[in-house]
């Protein structure tokens, strides 16, 4: 067993156990301070860069379709890559790893839920919203049901989730990283968050469309480190025996259950009643996160749109499953063998020794993967890794700032101002975005102590508490044609009340740690999060029917292809309302008739690296219009491609059932 003393250091150490040679680790080797380190990490970005300056040229960004959904022009594989990329970021690799840490495989069966999930996506959700020809989720809602609220709602939940879940936790995750790759003494320490941030949102201005840089960062975002890590255990049988004795030396009097490995660590699924993530709440509460985050969230859902056709669409997400295969054996099983190697920092189960090697009271799994690249990665491939990380950081940073951008601009900007043109809807997108900074930033300290310190389940809560009324208004709006926008907004509502009662007392009472229980009442708390998740789409369902069964019904006329039964109706949809934000072109054109004088060449630069070139589309005439929203709106497939993408779903699905079967 792996021990350190009371004195040493958490970043240096030196460790010897019968398996591998004796590890010295110095501070010159430890962190990324090496020429080679730096070499691989300034020629990744440079790499990036030039893929930014490709897309940049070959994209027009000065439109809201060639700046949100690259055009509508993309093939199958970069919208798989971008789909995995999108969805891994820096929280997956802290978070799963470190829950993995500390609780065994189990948290793996959230990625492996995402390959039956993508299926439902490309077959039963992306033909509705291509036929629906809309660009952004609240943009569907509201043709369904008309008004306004829903959609206003809908969007400011984002948001607010984008704040919550992703872009603090992301940069949580980013920040932890850093300090382990350059040491608690780093300069950058301190405001490592806010420096990520400044990178990221210059990337952003340079990537309009962000598609183009996703894809290429999974060949970037490979484990290379999994076999030197099994190496340090001795292979898979002796990871499964020593994981199960990888307990920290000062436990004082706390009992043994808190630092403990759990007796079921090697299974995904566990006791309804005493596992920590019971079986029930795995198959069915997570399947209805995932149903929202996969089938209704901007940021997936504007993936799959920039498709050419359905075909390329399916064969994304069937590629897209297959990635969701590898967080297990790249994530989940490299941060268990980091409590084996690091079983005093990792796995520290007293808040004194918690704080002195990572600044939280109530655990430090959070740093098992980075301190497991740091030691073991050789000079030159840890600063690849560290790249991999600030490129994962980027991908899921980038694709959340464009889609928050797009849910701001077109459906609460053009509220504001209605006679926007596109080229004040995309500067308005960018400052948008130094407010999301902001606010993410002032979070992060709540996303440190949440859920005794494990990152992924803290996502993980707060989805179950504020999306599951979301999925239902969905998954009703495109198979029940009966329901309506009262029963709709109600649903939401009241949906968002129970959710609110259960995350703010949390938030008031604190989540504790297994040393430091909560005092939540149990009536209130002592729900696992994946049950609440169950209890509060089904009461949403029941008041959404409930609701809609009492009040008017919405005319077949107004949901030709908006809903399943009546997707393949030819006749002319009579909208309930007509879109708020028209294109502004012709109006604005004939303010602009007369002639501008000429911009100078550094102005000029300046608006084509921000992508607001003035550039006059064609007019197109009626006819053309038409024509254009046809190609738009089609689904039709190929019957080959058709064959293939449906065997190749069958053969995920399949896949997905083995897998869950074998490690269950």
């Amino acid at each position: 067993m792996n021990t350190l003393s009371p004195s040493q250091p958490p970043i240096f150490h030196t460790h010897t156990h019968k398996y591998t040679h004796t590890h010295t680790h110095t501070h010159t080797h430890t962190h990324t301070s090496a020429k080679a380190d730096i070499s691989v990490i300034v020629i990744y970005f440079l790499v990036v860069l030039a893929v930014g300056v490709w897309a940049m040229v070959r994209t027009n960004r000065a439109t809201v379709g060639g700046f949100f959904l690259a055009g509508r022009s993309m093939v199958w594989w970069p919208i798989g890559a971008s789909l995995f990329a999108s969805n891994i970021g820096s929280g997956h690799f802290v978070g799963i790893a470190g829950t993995a840490a500390a609780s065994g495989i189990a948290i793996g069966g959230f990625e492996w839920n995402a390959l039956i999930v993508v299926v439902i996506l490309a077959w039963l959700f992306v033909p509705i919203y291509i036929k629906a020809g809309v660009v952004t989720m609240p943009e569907y809602l509201k043709k369904r049901f008309g008004g306004q609220r829903i959609r206003i709602y809908l969007s400011v939940l984002s948001l607010f989730l984008y704040v919550f879940t992703k872009i603090s936790a992301d940069m949580f995750s980013g920040a932890i990283f850093i300090n382990q790759a350059l040491g608690p003494s780093s300069w950058l320490l301190d405001h490592s968050s806010l420096w990520a941030l400044v990178i990221y949102y210059f990337f952003i201005l340079i990537l309009v469309s962000i598609i183009y840089c996703d894809k290429t960062n999974p060949a970037f975002k490979s484990n290379f480190h999994m076999p030197s890590a099994f190496n340090e255990v001795g292979g898979y049988e002796s990871f499964q025996q020593r994981y199960m004795t990888a307990i920290p030396s000062v436990t004082t009097n706390i009992n043994a259950s808190c630092y403990e490995p759990r007796a079921d660590s090697f299974h995904i699924f566990r006791n309804a009643i005493t596992g920590d993530l019971p079986w029930p709440g795995l198959v069915f509460g997570l399947t209805i996160q995932a149903m929202w985050y996969w089938c209704t969230d901007q940021v997936i859902v504007q993936r799959c749109l920039s498709a050419k056709n359905l075909s390329h669409v399916k064969a994304g997400c069937i590629l897209c499953g297959y990635l969701k295969l590898l967080p297990m054996f790249l994530m989940v099983f490299p941060g268990m063998i980091s409590r084996i190697l690091y079983a005093d920092m990792v796995a520290c189960v007293d808040p004194d020794e918690c704080l002195k090697y990572c600044g939280a009271s109530v655990g430090c799994t959070n740093i098992a993967y980075p301190k497991l690249v740091v030691d073991l990665m050789p000079n030159g491939l840890r600063g690849l890794m560290l790249s991999v990380m600030m490129a994962s950081l980027m991908s899921s940073l980038t694709s959340i700032f464009n889609s928050a951008s797009t849910l701001f601009t077109m459906d609460i900007y053009t509220k504001i101002r209605r006679s926007a043109t596109e080229r004040e809807l995309m500067i308005a997108g960018r400052v948008f975005i130094l407010g999301l900074i902001g606010v993410s930033i002032a979070w992060i300290p709540v996303v440190q102590s949440a859920q005794s310190g494990q990152l992924f389940d803290y996502i993980q809560s707060i989805t179950s508490y504020l999306t599951p009324p979301v999925a239902a208004v969905f998954i009703l709006a495109i198979f029940c044609k009966r329901i309506n926008e009262t029963g709709a907004f109600y649903g939401l509502t009241i949906g968002l009340l129970i959710g609110l009662s259960r995350m703010i007392a949390e938030f008031a009472y604190g989540t504790g740690s297994c040393v430091n229980p909560s005092s939540c009442p149990t009536i209130i708390c002592g729900v696992h999060y994946l049950y609440f998740s169950i209890i509060l789409f089904v009461t949403s369902c029941i008041i959404i029917v409930g609701v809609s069964l009492m009040t008017k019904p919405i005319d077949d006329k107004h949901l030709y292809r908006l809903c399943w039964s009546l997707r393949n109706c030819t006749e002319e949809r009579v909208d309930l309302e007509q879109d708020d934000w028209l294109d502004n072109q012709e109006s604005n054109n004939m303010d602009i008739e007369e002639p501008e004088e000429e911009p100078g060449w550094c102005k000029k630069a300046v608006m084509s690296f921000c992508g607001l070139e003035k550039q006059r589309a064609p007019k197109l005439s009626p006819e053309e219009q038409a024509e254009l929203q046809k190609q738009l709106t089609d689904t039709t497939e190929k019957p080959l491609w058709r064959s293939v993408v449906n065997a190749n779903a069958i053969i995920l699905l399949c896949v997905a059932v083995f897998l869950h079967g074998f490690y269950g």
